[in-house]
């Protein structure tokens, strides 16, 4: 099992999971990050291995990261409900809107689980359409591709600040802390490699950041 699995009882997740692409390469980086993650030292983990491709790296990472939130909230989704959780907030001062660019345009106010669902459909949608992450080894990458990328992490960061904010007491009786706190720390510290979010948008978790990055 990886260090990232939560076994069976909790194998629930939110979404299907998403493979990695498909291709030798995307292959064998996921391999080098399980054997680097089993190593135990998450900031040799997340960097990007000597001569390997920056995008192949983030894409590879960003199916990772979104199977492990997929996987968190999954635990959650009985806990989280439009009821407990009518706005998707992280602590009384952060209020998160919806909107994709397309189907909904103007930010519209959801609950938790609504803001979740729409925010990993959205996510479902980037990771399948091949001109944005490419399948095939060789296959060029869009010029907005990082772009692409940030909004995802932003994004599923919003997530973690929600389940820290809203749900750690849960995560706690669950005793999933652990396993938690060290997808969050995983996170955080890819995050900070690749600067794929803005220093604001971190500011509802920031104590814990700096704890985590020795700030």
């Amino acid at each position: 099992m990886s260090l990232f699995g939560l076994g069976s009882r909790n194998q629930k997740t939110f979404r299907p999971k998403k493979n990695a692409p498909s291709g030798s390469k995307g292959a064998q980086l996921k391999k080098h990050i399980d054997a680097t993650l089993g190593s135990g030292n998450l900031r040799e983990a997340v960097r990007l291995p000597p001569g390997e491709d920056l995008h192949e790296w983030l894409a590879v990472n960003t199916v990772d990261f979104f199977n492990q939130v997929n996987i968190l909230y999954g635990t959650l989704t009985e806990f989280c409900t439009s009821s407990s959780c009518p706005t998707m907030s992280a602590g009384p001062k952060y209020e998160y809107r919806w909107a994709d660019g397309v189907n909904i345009k103007k930010p519209i106010e959801v609950s938790a689980p609504k803001y979740v669902d729409y925010l990993m459909s959205w996510i479902e949608t980037q990771l399948d359409d091949e001109s944005t992450f490419p399948q095939n080894l060789g296959t060029p990458f869009p010029p907005n591709f990082q772009d692409v990328v940030k909004t995802i992490f932003k994004r599923l960061f919003r997530v973690y600040a929600h389940i820290y904010h809203s749900h750690f007491q849960k995560i706690i009786s669950l005793k999933e802390e652990a396993h938690m706190n060290t997808c969050f720390k995983h996170f955080v510290l890819f995050t900070w490699e690749f600067r794929l979010i803005d220093k604001a948008e971190l500011a509802p978790l920031y104590e814990l950041i700096e704890s985590i990055l020795q700030l």
